[in-house]
């Protein structure tokens, strides 16, 4: 029997569409100032606690254990809870624990913020890719999830360098209250424009029982393996553009202002390279990202090829990056927040992994272009990952795309839908 295909939404539908994904792009904005915020800040923060910087270093490593925590565990948790409310439990708890931040009488505690920032951040975005991509209907779904992610790497061109700036003029405790003014405008643009809906058709016992998904955990080793190419370089960037590449210490904000427009741009282009084909642009983003790390380690002795080298970086990492959170949330159709929400957990698990081998390699005398070649062997052995065993088909049972359709459409129109899986008999 013929289908009866949604039709794409129009009009004050098409408005209502954009003014959610925007509400979610600001709360990926706040999330990725804060994430990278005290890596700007380590001096004044080191300097107020009379600590060094590998001390204050600790609360980095702090929030990125949140994430690989809070992620997978506040997902399963809240499975029966509605998206627009779990969205603003999130953004409150997040907003809470950097104002918890600035408020830090000792660097224990302050560690102890940062850990709690961590927690719902990657559960954040998983819940928020989900909605994005309900709302924007099939076809769609890259398109979402990249705009909420620009948000995030627009962070990294604006949000990062204007947060170190006003840190350095009014105080680091300053910048975390203003990201914690951010935090309460997402509440009200979640509040004001997100769908409300009720209680999903999850639960705990579902969300678990998808993690009995061996393509999923393949294609979480793969990203966890893969992204710490990325951050084998990113994590000692401004060392290496000074150090290697002779770059003045005060020209470094300007070079990752770059890296920043290079990952808005890859964000852009990865949200239709998915929509068009996903478990490609996979395997196309693992290749270029190694392509670009290996350009970064051969012309990074020189200022200028080695910062368009970055630029290419920032695009080729964030291309992949957005298809593989979309591959995670095709591998786990039934329970798609925690698909997205543990592509974060291997982003900072790639953090962590990449930091560590690349600070082995200067550490060993090899120079701080080094790293790079690091990146590459890291890239490769997730691109192998994908290529041997992650590339099983990624299915969607009809009635499930139809329901979320239907769903979305009666969100945003405040009335009934068109129950599209009758229509189809």
């Amino acid at each position: 029997m013929p289908t009866i295909q949604p039709t794409a939404p129009s009009g004050p539908r098409v408005r209502r569409v954009g003014a959610a994904l925007f509400a979610l792009s600001l709360g990926g904005f706040t999330i990725g100032t804060t994430e990278f915020a005290t890596m700007g800040l380590l001096p004044q923060i080191g300097d107020d606690f009379g600590v060094s910087d590998p001390v204050v270093g600790h609360a980095i490593t702090a929030y990125a254990l949140g994430v690989v925590v809070g992620a997978p565990l506040l997902t399963v948790a809240a499975a029966r809870l509605s998206r627009q409310r779990l969205l603003l439990v999130l953004m409150g708890a997040y907003t809470l624990a950097n104002l918890v931040s600035a408020a830090a009488p000792s660097i224990g505690l302050l560690v102890a913020g940062r850990f709690l920032a961590g927690l719902p951040h990657g559960a954040f975005f998983g819940v928020g890719a989900a909605v994005g991509a309900s709302v924007a209907g099939p076809g769609r779904r890259g398109h979402a999830v990249s705009m909420m992610m620009t948000g995030l790497t627009v962070a990294n061109v604006v949000g990062v360098p204007l947060s170190t700036f006003v840190g350095q003029q009014l105080g680091w405790r300053v910048a975390f209250l203003l990201i914690g003014v951010l935090g309460a405008a997402t509440l009200a643009g979640v509040l004001a424009f997100v769908p409300h809906d009720g209680p999903v058709d999850s639960s705990v016992s579902q969300e678990l029982r998808s993690l009995r998904n061996a393509p999923l955990w393949i294609g979480f080793l793969a990203g966890a393996v893969g992204f710490g190419g990325l951050f084998a370089v990113y994590s000692y960037v401004a060392p290496t553009m000074t150090k290697a590449a002779g770059l003045a210490p005060g020209h470094v904000p300007w070079v990752l202002a770059v890296f920043g427009v290079g990952m808005t741009v890859g964000t852009l282009l990865g949200g239709r390279l998915a929509d068009r084909d996903v478990l490609r642009t996979v395997v196309g983003g693992f290749v270029a990202t190694g392509a670009a790390l290996a350009v970064f380690a051969l012309v990074g002795h020189q200022v200028v090829p080695a910062i368009a080298a970055l630029f290419l970086l920032g695009v080729t990492s964030q291309v992949l990056g957005l298809s593989m959170q979309t591959r995670l949330m095709d591998l786990s159709p039934r329970a798609q927040s925690l698909g997205a929400a543990l592509c974060h957990s291997a982003l900072n698990v790639g953090n962590a992994s990449g930091a560590f081998f690349g600070g082995l390699v200067i550490a060993a005398g090899w120079g701080y272009l080094a790293p790079a070649w690091t990146g590459v062997v890291l890239t490769a052995l997730g691109l192998a990952l994908v290529l041997a065993l992650g590339r099983q088909p990624a299915t969607h049972r009809h009635d499930d795309v139809a329901a979320q359709v239907a769903d979305a459409l009666t969100a945003l129109d405040g009335g009934p839908a068109l129950d599209a899986q009758e229509s189809s008999r």
